[in-house]
């Protein structure tokens, strides 16, 4: 929540450096307060007319914004912010710049919430998981194979704020897409959401064809012939399919309701629906490859136990090997005056031949059964 002991921090007259511009004191308009310096400043600028307009800070570039906006039918002009992991001040005094709701800007702060769609008054708060395939040179039962995120953006009618955690999914390839095609950010601030919901649904679909060819893997490997036991690779792998679902199954619902949301223009609205059919899409390939897991690990416990069985035939069939002549051994190693075959020359070797001919018998007995 908003709180009046962190602002008397940041009432100081700093620089800032705005993109492609030199660094100048910029002043706040709006209440008297400079812009506070930070390093999750990753970008702001604002864009008229589907072209990108410098200003020296945050408010001005608002400030040139809504003077450009004030008195059209339709605004054609919008302030983007990206921040990356900021702190709680720099997100407070953003939250007074355009006068964002308190508990998204809590939201915005502490992270680690659940995908969503909010509205407060004539703004959205959207939440975004993202994911990452995290590539290793050589997978063990400890690797983290999905790396997670999120994104945070505040729409409003002439502004877009993103806050960023996590190092996965950068922003600056979307912005930069946007910035080439003046047609795109014509779209204003729903255009530059929907870029952003695109871009991160994009990337779970490269991430569950990474997940679906590592699985597949796996899988040719609990059924080679020469069958690694490492029950424990698999299960990581179960472990991480788990991590992805939790990131992209629960904005179904979410996605689904803002392209239905009367703050989405009537010509936006197809493309939302288009991101939602690519989720469904990507929501479908995960609960396959998750129920894929399950049974690839249920076939690797019965493929060790098998294994394990089959190890036990092998020992028991030696041991029952060994048993013959261990037996007869000790029945001659007692010490009776009366035994068969103790006064005969050849009572030794034909003792030994009858161990040999029991031992081969055996052998070939359990081998013709599979045992051996």
């Amino acid at each position: 929540m908003r709180s009046s002991l962190l602002f008397p921090r940041i009432r100081h007259v700093r620089t800032v450096r705005a993109p492609h511009a030199p660094s100048v004191p910029v002043r706040d308009r709006l209440n008297g307060t400079c812009v506070p310096p930070s390093e999750s400043l990753v970008e702001y600028a604002a864009y008229v007319g589907g072209k990108r307009v410098e200003a020296l800070g945050i408010p001005d570039a608002l400030e040139l914004v809504r003077a450009h906006n004030a008195g059209r039918e339709k605004a054609d002009a919008f302030v983007w912010v990206g921040l990356h992991e900021p702190d709680a001040p720099e997100v407070e005094w953003l939250a007074e710049v355009f006068d964002l709701h308190p508990l998204a800007v809590e939201d915005a702060v502490k992270a680690h919430q659940r995908p969503k769609v909010e509205r407060y008054d004539d703004s959205l708060f959207v939440v975004l998981k993202t994911v990452a395939y995290l590539e290793h040179p050589e997978l063990t039962a400890t690797s983290e194979i999905i790396g997670t995120g999120e994104i945070m953006a505040f729409v409003g009618p002439d502004f877009v704020v993103t806050v960023r955690h996590g190092r996965y999914c950068p922003l600056a390839e979307v912005r930069e897409r946007l910035e080439a095609k003046p047609k795109l950010l014509g779209r204003g601030p729903t255009g530059v959401l929907h870029a952003i919901a695109d871009h991160v649904v994009d990337r779970y679909l490269h991430v569950a064809d990474d997940m679906q060819a590592e699985l597949e893997e796996v899988e040719a490997m609990v059924f080679a012939d020469v069958s690694a036991r490492d029950i424990s690779r698999i299960y990581n792998l179960k472990r991480e399919m788990i991590e992805l679902k939790r990131a992209v199954t629960p904005l179904q619902s979410p996605l689904s309701t803002l392209a239905q949301r009367r703050m989405i223009p009537s010509e936006m609205r197809e493309y939302f629906r288009d991101v939602v059919d690519h989720l469904a899409r990507v929501c479908e390939q995960v609960e396959s490859s998750n129920e894929l897991c399950n049974s690839v690990l249920q076939a690797a416990l019965a493929r060790s136990n098998a294994l394990a069985n089959e190890d036990m035939r092998k020992i028991s069939a030696w041991v029952a090997i060994m048993a013959v002549p261990t037996m007869i051994a000790g029945i001659y190693g007692m010490n009776f005056e009366h035994m068969p075959e103790l006064d005969s020359v050849f009572g030794y070797p034909i003792v030994l031949g009858v161990m040999a001919i029991a031992c081969t018998l055996l052998y070939r007995g359990f081998r013709r059964n599979g045992w051996m």
